[in-house]
């Protein structure tokens, strides 16, 4: 009992630790080590002596006795080479002193996590030798604890120790890197976020980044009557083949890899510098950034907040600056002016939050151009890469593309529900999934309206022109569309192994209209059912009402 005491205090001290890794509290880390170390000691010396010994030979008794020994000796051994290691890890010291990242801090970590994760897998062997065949129920139980604590961690150093072994390289540790990032106006919506006309060249040499390079739309050769690479032909079917002959459109598809493959295409043709991977931020993105890094002071002298970073680049600059010039030149210093503060922060965790949370949003996306960074991110929302089965995942998705050529989608908000019987029925599943697009712009204030926001070449003033184009799940077929309840006709397509359906939809001023699109699913296995869309301007709001599936 001194021993199973022992361990049950010990095992919950690794979610102390963990807490004050991330929080940076060496203090508690360290006391939550040693007390780990104290306890799993206590419980190694309570399983030792001959006498312990001798009852492991006893029948019945024995194997349980033999469980309990070789469970304190992987968790003291854990505490050696997994916990104190991990008590000594300071996330904060990853930031270089000068600004950018300290490759000689994240070298020391990939080392201590490879020394963790061997531990780990150590003790998953030897956890995994114990004959726990005739072991009491309290005694089987704990094992299965200590299992399960071994899995999480596993689970999670696995990941964190791919991730040390390129990062180094990504950050430029054997030579400059370039990477190309998309600022994606959500102002003016295009599927994966919006209309990519701001562009920053991020340069990063032994860990220290820099902004080398800017581009807005009017430097590259638009307009072309081919596309600048060869397009896909289901990708030419839903979008057109304005996404190679117009960089403004290249962000149209939802595959983000092909977005990159353009745009890169495009910068060499106008810059020729080689890219080592392609990036997308939108406004947004950048104010849960700056929640984290603090505000940055412009050279306009503006200053640039988590509050005011969406209003102030996808609005208000419309209605300040009416040469579309002026206005490249506030992005591109506003960008410049994020970038660079970003790099002087030091708070590493908050950053990773706010990251994090933009890349659920579907805010940031990253097409690396290194093999072995796609495989690491094989299957990670950053890559923006659809699943190929139902089987984990059931994907739905709806994105957004105005055709307005204005900037009125500051003012369109989206809404998407599915509803699905795949858990109830025991035949072909259906999903049904509506789609709400609602302009917020007041009438009274359309005449206000900067010329830029609504030049009203095409469609009247504050009127909204949307193409919206809706997924169903692998396998599926489109059988019915409506608009506001009422049957449209439709032609179905596919693209990404899946079936899509475009609609356009106009939006007057304070109106709303909702596409329906019903899909007839395959027999087979379907996993929960997830929502993608274009990351908007506000949050999108989801609902999805599946009866009978596990929550």
């Amino acid at each position: 009992r001194t021993a199973e005491s022992a361990l049950q205090r010990a095992l919950p001290l690794t979610g102390t630790l963990t807490t004050a890794i991330e929080a940076g509290d060496a203090d508690t880390a360290h006391q939550s080590a040693a007390e780990f170390r104290r306890l799993t000691a206590e419980a190694v010396d309570a399983t030792s002596g001959s006498l312990w010994t001798a009852a492991q030979a006893v029948p019945v008794v024995g194997p349980n006795l033999a469980a309990v020994r070789a469970a304190t000796r992987i968790a003291d051994d854990l505490g050696a080479d997994l916990v104190e290691p991990a008590a000594d890890i300071d996330l904060a010291g990853l930031a270089g002193s000068g600004g950018g990242f300290d490759l000689a801090a994240l070298e020391a970590l990939a080392a201590t996590t490879d020394r963790m994760a061997d531990a780990v897998d150590a003790a998953v062997n030897d956890l995994a030798a114990v004959d726990r065949a005739s072991l009491v129920e309290p005694v089987d139980a704990a094992l299965d604890r200590l299992d399960a604590m071994l899995t999480d961690v596993q689970g999670a150093l696995g990941p964190a120790r791919s991730g040390l072994a390129v990062l180094p390289d990504a950050l430029g540790a054997s030579g400059a890197r370039n990477y190309l990032v998309l600022v994606q106006n959500n102002a003016e919506s295009r599927g994966t976020g919006g209309n990519p006309a701001a562009l920053v060249l991020l340069t990063i040499d032994q860990g220290v980044l820099q902004v080398t390079a800017q581009a807005s739309s009017a430097d590259f050769d638009n307009g072309r009557a081919e596309p600048i690479v060869a397009l896909d032909d289901q990708t030419v079917a839903l979008y057109g083949s304005k996404v190679g002959r117009y960089m403004q459109d290249v962000t149209t598809t939802p595959d983000f890899s092909e977005s990159a493959r353009i745009m890169s295409a495009f910068w060499a043709e106008s810059f020729g510098t080689p890219i080592d991977g392609v990036a997308s931020i939108d406004p947004v993105a950048l104010s849960h950034l700056l929640a984290a890094s603090g505000p940055v002071d412009l050279p306009t002298g503006d200053q640039l907040t988590a509050d005011n970073a969406a209003s102030l680049l996808l609005n208000e600059v419309y209605f300040r600056y009416s040469d579309p010039q002026d206005q490249d030149a506030f992005f591109a210093a506003a960008a410049a002016a994020v970038f660079q503060r970003l790099t002087a922060t030091s708070d590493v965790r908050a950053l990773a939050d706010a990251a994090l949370r933009a890349i659920d949003e579907g805010r940031i996306l990253y097409a690396p151009g290194d093999a072995r960074q796609r495989e690491l991110l094989a299957g990670t929302r950053i890559l923006g890469a659809y699943p190929d089965t139902n089987a984990d995942v059931t994907l739905l998705a709806a994105y957004v593309n105005d055709i307005t050529e204005g900037k009125l989608d500051y003012y369109l908000g989206t809404a998407i529900s599915v509803e699905s019987d795949l858990c109830t029925t025991s035949g072909a599943p259906t999903f049904v999934q509506n789609v709400t697009l609602a302009s917020s712009l007041d009438p009274a204030d359309v005449p206000g309206l900067a010329r830029y926001i609504s030049p009203a070449r095409f469609f009247p003033k504050g009127v909204i022109s949307t193409d919206l184009v809706v997924y169903g799940p692998v396998d599926a077929t489109v059988t019915g569309v409506t608009v506001d309840g009422a049957a449209v006709g439709f032609t179905p397509l596919v693209h990404l192994g899946r079936p899509a359906v475009k609609v356009n939809v106009i939006n007057e001023p304070s109106n709303s209209h909702t596409v329906g699109v019903t899909f007839a699913g395959q027999p087979g296995d379907y996993g929960p059912v997830e929502v993608w869309h274009t990351p908007m301007v506000g949050p999108t709001e989801i609902t999805i009402d599946t009866p009978g599936c596990t929550p």
